[in-house]
């Protein structure tokens, strides 16, 4: 009981056997966190696409893409979490802990009640405009929809608590909860399918499952953070803060919905609801090349940001080259099997009729994660830094050039089309590598460098 009470009372979280061995176990934990949905789906889809039927299979990947593009963006400053109660960690200001975490949820409330009340009143345009869509399977549309933007508002409370326990590098806890509840509402899903529901009661099953896990979500930053008063809080000087930086957080955001979101939704007015189906399913099995070195790699935000609190920037450079190393061989191990084998893998996992028709697709889809996953390293430096503008800005030009590519492509190539156009995102990011070496370079000549917060209030 006497362990449980100081950890009530607020303590500094003890890091195990060093701050870099804690930051790989947090990679790790993070990796768990981001394979479970992948991995699930992977098991699922063939199952869940032959009962449903290939309508009812697009419709809920529309939906659940509408649902995690608005969470992206009202969920888009978990980046300024991370960034500023890693920083107050790093002074053992408690309270300054406190202060962050309720704008984020006065912030993410506000953004998250505005896009679901946008989806709920586009619901009945959006089911009017896919094409191929049954007039039986309508209703069903428009319900799976709606939930969805219920689901919204939950996912960008959950992401306030997940951001936290990441800033302090206590990923194990959000994790173990994340994955249990990824795995419910897959499980959940098998289930209903087999007894006869269709995609109203997978949406049903996944807004009761997540609204379970926010509410575990906070008592785990409870019990790991501090006694935290989770109510949000409009302080103007904490929010005014927060959106220097979170505001450009926020529209990356933005720019990275048009690479992992908007494509199924272009696909979905375009082509409609069985060529999502099988586009996304693709776009599944290839997403884990980028997600997988992305969620590893997030450890290594926080782990800068609260070190650069204390240590100038200098001294983050080995860091950030062996990371780099690893990066580069992590992206070219994951993508060669889906590159090179596509179509036999789609054979034995979903069909030789599937196979022929999506191989080419999954290729093409593969080798632009593959590109993107190296501009990880720089994305998460830059940001524990305070080079957030630059991040943002080229993410930005990244985002636009990939949409603008999918609007012309996707109506004369098809999903073919679709999957060619995100080849160019990658290789724009790789544009952050020079701000961040030339960053670097030059705290290693200085012989008196400001603290990081200084190099970001100047920036």
């Amino acid at each position: 009981m006497s362990f449980l009470r100081d950890k009530l009372t607020g303590p500094q979280p003890v890091l195990p056997a060093g701050p870099e061995r804690a930051a790989v176990i947090n990679g790790v934990y993070a990796v768990a966190d981001y394979v479970a949905l992948p991995l699930g789906m992977l098991l699922a889809a063939p199952y869940l696409l032959r009962h449903l039927g290939a309508a009812q299979f697009g419709v809920w990947l529309l939906a659940s893409a509408a649902v995690s593009s608005g969470s992206l963006v009202s969920s888009g400053f978990g980046d300024a979490a991370v960034k500023y109660v890693a920083m107050y960690r790093g002074r053992s200001d408690w309270r300054g802990v406190e202060r962050v975490v309720r704008a984020m949820l006065a912030t993410n409330l506000s953004l998250g009640g505005v896009c679901a009340v946008v989806l709920w009143c586009l619901a009945p345009y959006a089911v009017h405009h896919i094409p191929h869509v049954d007039p039986d399977l309508a209703p069903a549309c428009l319900q799976a929809f709606r939930i969805g933007a219920a689901l919204l508002a939950i996912r960008s409370i959950d992401s306030v608590f997940v951001s936290t326990l990441r800033a302090v590098e206590r990923y194990g806890p959000a994790v173990r909860i994340s994955v249990y509840s990824r795995a419910g509402s897959l499980v959940a899903s098998v289930v209903l399918v087999a007894l006869g529901f269709g995609v109203t009661g997978i949406m049903l099953a996944t807004l009761f499952i997540s609204s379970i896990a926010a509410v575990a979500q906070a008592v785990a930053v409870r019990i790991h953070v501090g006694k935290v008063v989770l109510l949000p809080s409009f302080h103007r000087a904490t929010i005014s803060m927060i959106a220097g930086f979170g505001f450009f957080s926020w529209l990356q955001a933005l720019s990275a919905v048009a690479f992992s979101q908007i494509d199924r939704i272009v696909v979905g007015i375009f082509l409609g609801a069985p060529a999502v189906a099988y586009y996304g399913i693709c776009a599944q099995a290839a997403q884990p090349i980028h997600g997988i070195i992305a969620a590893g790699f997030h450890a290594l935000f926080p782990h800068l940001s609260s070190r650069s609190e204390s240590e100038p920037l200098s001294a983050l450079k080995p860091t950030v080259i062996t990371a780099f190393k690893i990066n580069l061989a992590l992206a070219a191990l994951l993508a060669a099997p889906l590159v090179l084998f596509s179509y036999s893998i789609l054979t034995v996992w979903m069909g030789q009729e599937f196979a022929r028709q999506s191989s080419l697709v999954l290729t093409i889809i593969a080798a632009s994660f593959a590109l993107l996953a190296l501009n990880v390293t720089a994305h998460y430096a830059m940001l524990a830094i305070g080079m957030v503008r630059s991040v943002t800005f080229i993410n930005l030009a990244a985002g636009a050039a990939v949409l603008l590519l999918m609007l012309m492509l996707t109506p004369r190539f098809g999903v073919t089309g679709t999957a060619c156009a995100r080849l160019i995102y990658g290789p724009i990011t790789w544009a952050m590598y020079l701000p961040l070496w030339r960053r670097l370079q030059a705290s290693t000549a200085s012989t008196s460098e400001p603290p990081i917060r200084a190099v970001w209030e100047n920036s």
